[in-house]
């Protein structure tokens, strides 16, 4: 077992995503300088200006490099940071609008780009693991205002990271997965079905293994499914993806196989989480694409990372599989973490007039194998 010592990165990422959830600014620091981060979701609840005072310096906004590009800005930046026009006075909404919209005109509000410092491009990290617009107010701690901030962290109202453990707060938590519980769940396409909870150390996201059928039957390669959760297609049978059908049949498919997994994954909407893919939703009823959509919120085309699956079989004893899958970056994910992949089969849903857009994007940009699929159709 871990120590505390070891567990105290973990465990201070995890109170510093509970506090950007909830609208409290988080303290990155290095050896010399530190920055108040505040969400650009949370700023209504809070004066610009005052984030100022407490900082002793001007805020800025810090966006992704992929928001920079949405916004016109033609650069290679993984990140840049604007400096604010208006100052405190600067409206709320529009600095928001600046942060997610498509039609946002920030000439008037915010000066060149800059590269984002060390201390900021990290912040823009946090909120991306909080499920939040990766985007900032972020604000240098002025010396004169250290003293009053040193309180503040001491007496447990504020939170201070090292910038380091913020770099690093996707992987902090690998090879720390948690198997919390368990039940026999009998399926309509799998009557002998068992699930197993895993939670990530965080304590942010759960997720699932669904065991199928005997697992002194299962195949030698065990077949194995990675399904991402999908609220609006899993269980309200949206018609803007095909994921409900693919959860059903690759349960089906699996049982018909002679058992397997299915690790349902708590990866909403590629990894940005609902309220997130319910903002790309509205922008896609502007005429952009899925990945369009996320980039303009200033996500990646995909957000999603495998190493909890991988911890997940692991934890199940399995090291060889056979996966369903039509997404080649699960494949390599999984054989990079160890795991032998021996075969791949292809698990299709319906298209449809409301989802061929989602699908044809996926195939064209993300190198889904739909070919087939898109070509019979």
């Amino acid at each position: 077992m871990m120590t505390q010592d070891n567990n105290k990165p973990m465990h201070q990422v995890a109170r510093a995503l509970f506090d950007l959830r909830r609208g409290v600014p988080v303290i990155v620091s290095d050896a010399s300088a530190s920055a108040l981060v505040f969400p650009i979701e949370s700023i209504a609840e809070q004066r610009l200006g005052e984030l100022a005072v407490m900082a002793g310096n001007p805020a800025v906004l810090t966006v992704t490099g992929h928001r920079l590009r949405a916004m016109g800005h033609e650069s290679g930046l993984d990140s840049a940071s604007f400096e604010l026009e208006k100052g405190p006075a600067t409206d709320v909404e529009a600095l928001y609008s600046a942060s997610a919209s498509t039609e946002a005109d920030t000439r008037k509000l915010l000066g060149p780009p800059r590269a984002a410092d060390r201390l900021e491009y990290a912040g823009l990290a946090l909120l991306r693991r909080a499920l939040l617009v990766p985007s900032a107010l972020t604000a240098r701690i002025h010396p004169d205002r250290q003293s009053e901030i040193d309180a503040a962290v001491e007496d447990g109202s504020l939170l201070r990271i090292p910038v380091a453990d913020a770099e690093q707060c996707f992987e902090l938590g690998d090879g720390m997965l948690k198997r919390i519980s368990e039940a026999d769940v009998p399926l309509s396409d799998a009557e002998q079905a068992r699930f197993v909870l895993f939670r990530e150390p965080d304590g942010l996201r759960e997720h699932l293994a669904v065991l199928i059928g005997a697992a002194e039957d299962w195949p030698a390669a065990v077949p194995v499914r990675l399904h991402s959760a999908c609220l609006t297609g899993d269980l309200f049978a949206s018609l803007r993806c095909d994921c409900g059908e693919q959860l059903t049949g690759g349960v089906a498919r699996i049982r018909e196989l002679g058992g397997g997994i299915l690790l349902y994954l708590a990866q909403e909407g590629r990894g940005i989480g609902l309220a997130n893919k319910l903002r790309a939703y509205a922008l896609q009823d502007e005429g952009l694409d899925t990945v369009e959509a996320d980039q303009t919120l200033g996500f990646s085309e995909d957000e999603r990372r495998y190493g909890v699956a991988v911890d997940m079989l692991r934890a199940l004893d399995i090291d060889r599989i056979r996966l369903l899958t039509n997404n080649p970056t699960k494949l390599e994910a999984l054989a990079n973490g160890g795991i032998e992949v021996h075969g791949n089969d292809r698990l299709y849903g319906q298209v449809t007039p409301q989802n061929r857009r989602y699908l044809s994007a996926k195939a064209q940009r993300s190198g889904h194998l739909l070919a087939e699929l898109l070509n019979e159709t």
